[in-house]
């Protein structure tokens, strides 16, 4: 790669990590009460007033929270484009976040089950599940697998499967308070508990579709080319695949479904950067963590002191973006 694209991922890069940490603290910040960027800093250092002390301990883990949901929906995002070559490829679009939500809501509504423990092995079961359904529909017909018919065949499996959703849920009295939560997703739940819990599974999937950018990038030059370098292509793309699904699946198990953010951030990393996946994998990840934090502070600051889910505020900004992706003359294999 020449030096002056190495530079501007590095500029992009740098600027990430800026937006990652003005994200963070305005996430602390803003609530129902908003506290000062200087207390929020004394909170974090033990010495703030009572006030900053008591919005660090009551924000922070939903803060730490959307972070790493953030960051690994656009690790995942990233990782779906990769393996279908697909550059309107998403969870949320490929219906992964919908099969995790469903497969939670059957394991709640008819088997009794409600603990994260739970929620996490039902989301991935259902959101591999889906991401086969979803493959196969996508691959019928003449042609064979191509972006708009992949975009399509997850765009109906998600509707079919919102309205399993609400077709479990509505009937339900006590479902009737998680019907928009399993709908549109939120971080409310997030706590110190719940990420320790989903923790490793997020670390080793994380790690292990990091480590495969360098066959991505052989992958991206087509199969016979990726063959000839010594790349296990369906290997490749399988455990890549599994990454994504893990990554996506066990943060809907504990946010709900929340869309777009793996559309919008590793096409964005994309277009000011490079399509080495090297760079594109970390940026997305980076990316979608500021993204996804500043998408919950402006849910929190339009209809304080109450406030919009996060999974409504990245469906408003995404679903243009999926428009003129679609639209335009890129929507072809990557």
């Amino acid at each position: 790669m020449s030096t002056a694209r190495t530079g501007r991922c590095l500029l992009v890069l740098a600027a990430l990590l800026v937006l990652v940490v003005v994200a963070a603290v305005a996430s602390v910040a803003f609530g129902a009460r908003v506290v000062s960027a200087a207390e929020v800093v004394g909170g974090l250092t033990g010495t703030s007033s009572e006030i900053g002390a008591i919005a660090v301990a009551e924000r922070l883990p939903r803060t730490v929270t959307a972070l790493v949901a953030g960051a690994a929906l656009g690790l995942s995002g990233a990782l779906m484009q990769a393996v279908t070559r697909n550059p309107i490829a998403d969870p949320g679009i490929l219906g992964i976040n919908m099969g995790a939500s469903l497969a939670i809501v059957i394991g709640m509504a008819f088997f009794g089950l409600g603990s994260l423990g739970h929620f996490l092995w039902l989301g991935i079961i259902g959101g591999m599940a889906t991401a086969i359904l979803v493959y196969a529909v996508g691959s019928m017909g003449p042609g064979g697998t191509t972006p708009v018919k992949l975009a399509l065949a997850g765009v109906a499996t998600t509707a079919a499967m919102s309205c399993a959703v609400s077709a479990i849920l509505l009937p339900r009295a006590q479902g009737l308070s998680n019907f928009r939560f399993w709908q549109v997703g939120g971080l409310g739940r997030g706590s110190w508990q719940a990420l320790a819990t989903l923790a490793p599974l997020l670390i080793l999937a994380g790690l292990v579709g990091l480590a495969l950018a360098q066959s991505l990038n052989s992958l991206a030059l087509g199969d016979e080319m990726a063959v000839g370098l010594g790349v296990n292509v369906a290997a490749t793309r399988l455990t890549a695949a599994g990454a994504g699904v893990v990554l996506c699946a066990t943060i809907t198990a504990l946010t709900g479904p929340i869309g777009f953010v793996g559309l919008m951030v590793p096409h964005a990393a994309r277009m000011l950067t490079t399509s080495d996946h090297r760079w594109l994998l970390p940026l997305s990840a980076l990316g979608g963590a500021g993204l996804l934090t500043l998408a919950d502070v402006v849910g929190r600051v339009i209809n304080r002191p109450g406030e919009v889910a996060v999974g409504i505020i990245t469906a408003f900004v995404g679903a243009p973006v999926l428009i003129a992706i679609a639209r335009s003359a890129r929507v072809r294999a990557l």
